[in-house]
This record gives structure tokens, sequence and C-alpha cells, in this order.
């Protein structure tokens, strides 16, 4: 029986019933706001105990208060060793092992072509080598049956004017996912990751003026379904990704982003509709 929901004041969405997680535990990185914190809300309702980690102390626990139960938020600076050694004994404390790790900190600290060394250290610290290090140290703790979900991105994949380090990070996570699978599959625990596309998030929030309608009217030209995501949408298949369900899927990259990596620069229209256009449009 197919449910509604409604995220972010947009219309409302048909959605399944909820993957069910009962008593797996999760970390979430980067889960102070926008898509990390949809993730944990989203692995909390399947039953999952999820601590948030990020830099925030106060945007976190207020989103681990918010969804109650057993969710906490843990201050943790994803680039300090110490810091994740740290976050992970927690863990195990409360619950005595880590079943589901969800790498999803992000920097877009990003100048294309013209960012500094410090800038491309700095990125990719965060969306790269921190989740390596993450995963390195969570998987020693990690029963068969563990898995760990890298958020790639569409922005990993393309080219784009005016931005390297963040794609290039991307690109990179979608990598490691697949050596990162090879290595561990001996013991039993799945590596995959998840790229969206257009996401409402805090970023497109402040471009669309607050204005989900209006997120949706733009991304309506990129994405064949019409619109742009919603973090519960991405959840919803990480939640999916470390259940049951998806034990043989390892490996892989699943695309989250309605149908935005199928079009290629033409946007799905024919040359035909695109000369009509551009010519009327341009007064010839």
């Amino acid at each position: 029986m197919n449910t509604s929901t409604s995220t972010g004041g947009g219309p409302a969405l048909q959605t399944p019933p909820l993957t069910r997680l009962p008593g797996k535990v999760a970390i979430v990185t980067g889960a102070t706001q926008g898509l990390g914190a949809d993730i944990a809300r989203t692995l909390a309702a399947a039953g999952a105990h999820v601590t948030l980690v990020g830099r925030g102390r106060e945007a976190g626990s207020a989103v681990a208060t918010e969804i109650g139960g057993s969710a906490r938020f843990i201050e943790t600076d994803i680039t300090d060793d110490a810091a994740i050694d740290h976050c992970i004994a927690e863990v195990l404390a409360a619950h005595g092992r880590i079943d589901l790790l969800v790498n999803n900190a992000c920097s877009y600290d990003d100048q294309g072509l013209a960012s500094s060394r410090e800038q491309w250290h700095r990125t990719l610290g965060v969306n790269l080598v921190s989740a390596a290090i993450f995963t390195q140290k969570a998987t020693a703790h990690m029963p068969a049956g563990g898995v760990v979900v890298n958020l790639g991105s569409t922005g990993g994949k393309f080219g784009a004017g005016g931005r390297a380090i963040y794609p290039a990070s991307k690109a990179a996570m979608l990598q490691i996912t697949k050596n990162f699978a090879v290595d561990l599959a001996p013991k039993g625990i799945r590596v995959v990751a998840v790229s969206p596309a257009w996401t409402w998030s805090p970023s497109v929030d402040s471009m669309s003026g607050g204005s989900m309608e209006q997120a949706d009217r733009v991304g309506a030209h990129f994405h064949p379904l019409g619109r742009v995501g919603r973090g519960e949408e991405i959840g919803r298949v990480v939640a999916f990704l470390a259940s049951p369900e998806a034990s043989w899927i390892t490996g892989i990259d699943v695309p989250v982003d309605g149908g935005f990596s199928i079009l290629g620069p033409d946007q799905g229209i024919s040359p035909r509709n695109w000369f009509a256009r551009l010519t009327t449009s341009d007064g010839a």
C-alpha cells in the first residue's frame, strides 16, 4: 500500500512502505542539515539506531532531538583521525557494533581552475580522504552483512565550467566504492554508492528563494521526471541498499537522479526542436 508524504513544503509524493532496518546501528556523516539529516531521519524511521556526525553541535543536536528515540549526535571533525576514533568508540560503547556507515559529509569549496592548493587539499580532505579513513576504521568493527554507502553525485560524471574539486572528489568516491567493495567482500561487507542529481537542500533552497515549486520548475528542464529530488527519496534508497533485500549488490553506483544522467547535452530534445526553438528565440 502506498503512502503519501510531503518534504520541504513541496507537493505530496506517493511512496511505498519504508524498508525496515530494525536494530541496525548506523553512522551518518555530514548529518547536521540537508541531505545528511534527511538520510538520518529516514534510517531512524526504518528502525535503525542512528548516530549523526558533524561539526555543528547545536544544529546536529537539534536534528537528533527531532528524530528522537535512540538517535544521537556526536560532534566530530572527520578530518581528524583521533576524532573519528572517538566517534567510533562512542558508538561501540552504546551499541556494541556498527552495521552501516553513510559517507555523506561534503565541502563545496571549489573555484574550478582558479582553486588554490589549499582548497584542493581541504575539500578533497573532507569529501574523499575522510570518507576513506572513516570506512577503514568503521569496517574494522562491522560484522558480515555490514554496509558502507558513499554519496556520489551526477556532478562527478560530467564536465562543468567553474568547478573542479567537488566533481573530482565525487568521481573518486565512485572509484573507491569499487575498490573497497573488492577489499571488503571477503568479510561479507558490501560497499555501494548513491548519486543524486539536483535535490532539495540548503543550497537549492537558497537559489530558489525558499520555493520548492520554483526549484521544481527549474529542475524540470534537466530531470525527465519533472522536478528536483527530495532528501527522503535518497534516504529510502540508502535504506534499501543497507537492507538484506540488497544482499547481492556491491561495488556499484545507484543513480537516484530523476533521469538526469540519461540525458545528453541536448536535454533529450531533438535537433529539429532545438532549431525551431532557438531560431524563434533569436528572432531569426
